[in-house]
């Protein structure tokens, strides 16, 4: 009987080892894909929540976004402005850095249309750059951004801390840094130890300093990112404006700048993109967009174009929407045209089909074929139709 009951009790304590070990190995799995699902898709955040304050470095590149070679007096449009901005973000993500972003950005003359530019020939240099430019916080959510990348202003309490801090540590604290690689930045001790790297040794553009930039895997924050970053206020007025355009189409027809010319020795008028004034007058858009469009659409037109009406033939196919019928709801929001095309930005990336001026990526719809950066060859403009609708 003895050896009955030994023989019955054993099978049953395997068991229970079993059940134990195996409850054991999937609270491990558990909390694994747990970690793994934080890792990948807690952004950034994550890396920089373990640190404290005073365990932050950071990363400088200058109270100014864009300043094309030594002349600083003058700046780039949004776009331009916006890659130079995107690449020192990716930059501070490389090198796990807070990023110091300038409080305020250059609004260049040619793309306002507000009235916020009112410059004195009596003015100072720095009442001149007040006047000409805005504030970040009306562009950007500073806080959203930081759950990808920490950022600060530059006009902050905590980088007036950073700037007294580093130069109580002398030369262990700051490099004013210049033609150094963001590999070496990370890599050598000598300024990856340091409480903050300072780029504006360079007198490049900060775009300049991206190297690669055609390498899609070189990039690590996709273009959408910035868009997206939109202040709070500028995206409570897209959300409102989608609601009333409920399902809608949109394109982005970039004219303007874009179609000027100049004429040759021979007096030959020739321009940068051949083809886009063509492409982007009403009788082509309607002949290029009637295959990803269907007719009745509600259909939202973003575009520098001045010519009052000037898509009013596209009313034939479709209900056409601009963002001046919403003057009610953006008047109290807008200040210049940078927030304006933030809005219009984050309305399009709304829409069910977005057709684009250019192609930005292989996967594009788009109103013309020309490429929209080149070799500064400068083309006779081309307005006849390539092929019949």
């Amino acid at each position: 009987m003895a050896f009955n009951r030994t023989s019955k009790g054993k099978p049953k304590s395997v068991r229970s080892r079993i059940v134990v070990l195996a409850a054991i190995v999937s609270a491990i799995a558990i909390l694994f894909l747990l970690s793994s699902a934080v890792f990948t898709s807690g952004s950034q955040k994550s890396q920089y929540i373990k640190y404290s304050h005073k365990d932050r470095k950071y990363l400088y590149w200058g109270t100014r976004i864009d300043c094309p070679g030594k002349h600083c007096g003058s700046c780039e449009g949004l776009g331009h402005q916006e890659s130079s901005l995107r690449c020192a973000l990716e930059e501070a993500i490389y090198l796990r850095r807070t990023f110091v972003m300038p409080s305020r950005m250059c609004i260049n003359p040619i793309h306002n249309k507000k009235g916020i530019l009112h410059r004195s020939t009596n003015a100072t240099s720095e009442d001149q750059w007040a006047a000409s430019s805005c504030a970040m916080n009306s562009l950007y959510d500073a806080e959203l951004m930081s759950e990808t990348v920490p950022v600060i202003f530059d006009n902050s309490k905590e980088w007036y801390r950073v700037l007294s801090t580093s130069m109580k540590l002398g030369d262990r604290g700051v490099a004013h840094v210049a033609g150094v690689s963001r590999v070496e930045l990370k890599e050598n001790n000598q300024y990856s130890d340091l409480l903050l790297i300072n780029r504006t040794a360079s007198p490049l553009s900060w775009f300049m300093e991206c190297k690669d930039r055609n390498n899609r895997s070189a990039i690590m924050l996709p273009y959408s990112f910035l868009p997206s970053m939109a202040a709070k206020k500028l995206r409570d007025a897209a959300e409102k404006i989608k609601a009333v355009l409920g399902d809608y189409d949109a394109i982005h027809v970039r004219r303007g700048d874009k179609i000027k010319t100049r004429k040759d020795r021979f007096g030959v008028a020739r321009t940068l993109h051949p083809h886009l004034d063509r492409d982007t007058r009403p009788e082509f858009i309607l002949c290029r967009i009637v295959k990803w469009v269907t007719p009745g659409r509600t259909l939202f037109i973003a575009s520098n174009e001045r010519t009052p009406g000037f898509f009013s033939p596209l009313s034939a196919r479709y209900r056409l929407a601009y963002s001046s019928n919403y003057s009610h709801m953006l008047d109290p929001v807008i200040e210049n045209n940078y927030q304006l095309f933030m809005i219009e930005r984050l309305i399009m990336m709304g829409a069910k089909t977005l057709i684009r001026t250019f192609k930005e990526d292989e996967t594009d719809l788009s109103l013309t074929d020309d490429p929209k950066k080149n070799t500064k060859k400068w083309q006779i403009p081309v307005y006849n139709a390539d092929e019949t609708c």
